[in-house]
């Protein structure tokens, strides 16, 4: 039985808005100058991430997701449930908007919707994301992308480097230009694209949208979802629990110190975003640093931290 954590090699995605952050701050070595994401942690079929140390090196994540379930605290279902990403928006992402799981069944014959969030590692001063809509019926939604309206019918809000930011299922968003977020999602990799801001690619192509099933999916009126995060100390380690829904649990670790912890009947998906350190289990010592991503198995009964460092952590629902 495996006892050690499962680290993982990104994959990455060439995107129309993406950049060179991804090298540029987290060192990742980057296939073009237009790298848009970083899946830190993927089993999804259109990218899973392959592991690169112990006994499970050489297979990828869908692969030990089918083999060793024991690993993830025997969860059922088909497909490993989450999909950990970082991204450089060096330009605006199109307005879009995602399926719930039953819409997704149904449109496109896939299990999962996609419901997210956003953790904003850094951004430009003065840098927003849209998030929501002004229409108060989908007749008026559907008018109001046809008059191309855009100014009078998506919501602008500003973020800053620490926001969190919840997207379920039907909310209309994009991330706009100068954002860099780790994002927590389902795993599915359906988009509807509502607006994208008619801008052409190398071949002078604009991308498709998606007019028709975005105003099926989305929520009218949208409706804001109120969060409340819950902070813990224990020895050197806070501990910030940023939402807990129905797919997902997301917590902020900031590490000054050391901590032990159990690990509870779950699994946990760990992504470095600043600093280094150590993760000992069982007398065994894994360094860590800014731009890892692994796995902590439920077969992990207990585990210590030791450094000065930043993570986003998350596990799916019980």
């Amino acid at each position: 039985m495996v006892k050690e954590p499962i680290f993982l090699k990104p994959v990455f995605k060439e995107r129309i808005w993406g950049g060179t952050a991804l090298r540029d701050q987290f060192n990742y070595e980057i296939p073009s100058d237009q790298t848009g994401e970083c899946w830190g942690i993927s089993a999804h079929p259109h990218g899973s991430c392959e592991i690169i140390n112990g006994p499970l090196k050489g297979k990828t994540l869908d692969q030990v997701w089918e083999s060793n379930r024991e690993l993830f605290a025997d969860q059922e279902g088909e497909e490993f449930p989450l999909l950990v990403k970082i991204l450089d928006a060096n330009n605006d992402l199109s307005v879009q908007v995602h399926p719930n799981d039953e819409q997704a069944l149904e449109l496109e014959n896939y299990p999962f919707g996609k419901t997210e969030c956003w953790y904003i590692i850094n951004c430009e001063e003065g840098a927003e994301i849209i998030y929501g809509h002004y229409a108060q019926s989908k007749e008026e939604f559907a008018q109001m992308v046809e008059e191309e309206r855009w100014n009078d019918l998506l919501r602008k809000v500003k973020v800053k480097p620490g926001d969190f930011v919840y997207v379920p299922s039907g909310t209309i968003h994009a991330i706009g230009k100068g954002i860099r977020i780790l994002e927590t999602q389902q795993s599915s990799d359906i988009t509807y694209r509502v607006y994208d801001y008619d801008r052409r690619d190398a071949e002078g192509n604009t991308r498709e949208l998606h007019i028709e099933k975005s105003i099926e999916v989305s929520m009218t009126p949208h409706q804001d979802v109120a969060l409340e995060s819950i902070e813990e100390v224990k020895e050197g380690l806070t501990s910030k629990k940023l939402i807990e829904e129905n797919y997902f649990t997301v917590y902020h670790w900031d590490l000054d110190g050391g901590v032990t912890n159990e690990v509870e009947d779950n699994y946990l998906l760990v992504s470095v975003l600043n600093g280094a350190g150590e993760l000992i289990i069982s007398g065994n010592t894994y360094s860590f640093k800014k731009g890892d991503h692994f796995i902590i198995a439920s077969t992990i009964s207990n585990y210590e931290l030791n450094g000065q460092a930043e993570f986003i952590v998350s596990h799916p629902a019980k």
